[in-house]
């Protein structure tokens, strides 16, 4: 028995009968895949060693082995689910040695995803390409580690040929750094989505395109029809009816009227982002005052942008008696269990929460609710996710038949449907088999969609002002901090690296809440957001400044 960081290797033939056995030893001709076993305490993996010829073979083919041999797991199921994950991307290189077929790869951060990509994307790609063989291998240890680990594996050869892509600076730092490819001229099918869409994986002045875009998420809130229908509570549509209908559950007693965590990190940013981000657009308007911002014409210390911080810290009296002490998970699972009758939701959750309710009450989605009745309502409709190719692929054909394929009307339609929560970027008319799915993107019919606030170059500073907003959001629900102070703390920031806000930092003769104006032009011209960006701005940039305001 020899010890591997920390761990034991041992071989099957030794191994106790009372571990629990996931999967069988696998041999492709030469190639060994490792077994793992699961104690209480520790993950054993075993592989078969009898003869000095698998031995041989395995010194070979170690580092794909080794790449697989342990694996952290809290139970068996998530053991079972890397350990797929990890004979799928093995059996890849098999299946092409023996077949001919021409292997691909695709790295995401998204592990909930596996079987999606498996049973009904994958299977739908390859009946029309026979030839292509396309393993999907998401990070077995989530987003975090995805972030940490996908630039270590562009640089060192080992990603991918295909890269889930996040939008904005996290991808463009990427393709500035040589690892994703430009594809702007490489798919037509780039011609199916909009230039909003598409701005999120474009270089600043919007003359290359290094991802097809994939999918959105929306936030409102998701409640318990069951308990609204108990107290003839009517969906909210406004900020008055929203903490009405609060109240009344608050005085009834039987459901905690709003399930909202306060406890660690993700808890703040959930709430930051399904909270102040998800609101927010209705009090600053939605791309008008994220716009604003960017050109310097809007400070974070104006009323439209404090607001949302006071709105959420009322919220805190509505979360029950442990209040502010549950973590993320913890109030999704008191939401789930029936026990607290609203959650702030973010569509991406929709799948999981459809699972975890398992039919046991009826559920209903409601959007923001806005200030005062008449006014316009506005939803974060955030552009989330694209494909992006490996630079250093050698496949790129095949890769770039699967990013055809990834902006097609057929693959919107699937994933729209396999992935609830999840809305096609393409333009195509895609039809939900999802309820709370078609409720949820309905909303843009009636209402004006804008992005996180601070996605788009305001996040080029460390810390970036998205976690900045996430802290910030932690001592406003928690009572560290008022929402006065952290907008303030927030602006400061801003105005120390960002030229725009300096600029306005500088212009004292401005009335408050009001827009400078230059010679150039009105402050929501093309003309004006060209000399506020400075040097962030070029005509494309303007160009994609103005769609976005429907100047053009």
């Amino acid at each position: 028995m020899r010890s591997v960081t920390g761990r034991s290797m041992v071989c099957q033939e030794n191994a106790p009968t009372s571990l629990v056995r996931l999967l069988d030893s696998h041999f492709y001709e030469r190639f060994c895949v490792c077994i793992l076993y699961v104690y209480p305490e520790k993950v054993k993996a075993s592989c078969p060693s009898n003869n000095s010829h698998r031995r041989s073979q395995r010194r070979r083919h170690r580092n794909r082995v080794s790449s697989i041999s342990f694996i952290h797991a809290n139970n068996a199921q998530e053991v079972k689910m890397k350990l797929s994950i990890a004979i799928a991307a093995l059996t890849q290189t098999v299946t092409q040695t023996q077949s001919g077929t021409t292997s691909i790869c695709i790295e995401s951060w998204r592990i909930q995803d596996y079987d999606v990509w498996n049973t009904t994307l994958l299977p739908a790609f390859e009946a029309k390409h026979p030839n292509i063989a396309v393993t999907f291998k998401p990070n077995p240890d989530g987003s975090a580690a995805y972030y940490e680990e996908l630039p270590q594996q562009l640089a060192n050869g080992t990603a991918c040929d295909l890269i889930t892509a996040r939008p904005f600076d996290t991808s463009l730092d990427l393709f500035n750094k040589g690892y994703l490819a430009d594809i702007t001229n490489s798919t037509t099918v780039l011609d199916n989505f909009s230039n909003v869409a598409k701005t999120a994986w474009q270089t600043d002045d919007g003359s290359t395109t290094y991802a097809v875009p994939m999918a959105s998420v929306i936030t409102g809130f998701i409640y318990n029809k069951d308990a609204f229908d108990s107290l003839a509570i009517e969906t909210p549509e406004t900020q008055e009816e929203f903490y009405a209908a609060l109240d009344k559950l608050k005085a009834d007693g039987t459901y905690i009227p709003l399930a909202m965590g306060g406890t660690g990190g993700f808890a703040h940013a959930y709430n930051a982002e399904k909270g102040f981000m998800g609101i927010g657009p209705n009090y600053w308007k939605g791309e008008e005052g994220r716009i604003a911002l960017l050109n310097g014409e809007e400070k974070l210390t104006d009323e439209a942008w404090v607001e949302p911080w006071r709105q959420l810290l009322q919220w805190v009296s509505y979360t029950g008696e442990n209040r502010m002490s549950q973590t993320q998970e913890e109030s999704m699972e008191l939401f789930m269990s029936g026990k607290a009758a609203i959650y702030p939701v973010g569509s991406w959750e929709l799948h999981d929460l459809e699972e975890g309710v398992n039919g046991t009450f009826s559920m209903g989605v409601f959007k923001p609710p806005v200030p005062a009745e008449g006014d316009q309502c506005y939803i974060q409709d955030h552009i989330d996710m694209a494909m992006a190719m490996n630079a250093a692929s050698k496949h790129k054909e095949a890769a770039l038949m699967f990013l055809d394929w990834v902006g097609s009307e057929e693959f919107s339609t699937l994933y729209a449907n396999a992935l609830p929560g999840f809305f096609p970027l393409a333009n195509f008319k895609v039809s939900f088999d999802d309820k709370l799915s078609n409720d949820m993107i309905s909303w843009r019919d009636e209402c004006n969609s804008s992005i996180r606030p601070f996605s788009q170059i305001l996040d080029r500073h460390d810390p970036t002002t998205t976690a900045q907003s996430f802290t910030a959001c932690g001592e406003v629900i928690n009572g560290v901090k008022s929402p006065e102070e952290v907008a303030a703390e927030m602006q400061a920031v801003l105005e120390s690296w960002y030229e725009p806000q300096m600029q306005m930092m500088a212009t004292t003769t401005t009335k408050p809440n009001s827009s400078p104006t230059t010679a150039t032009g009105s402050p929501t011209s093309p003309a004006f957001a060209a000399v506020a960006l400075k040097g962030f701005a070029t005509t494309s940039a303007v160009a994609m400044l103005a769609a976005l305001l429907d100047l053009e």
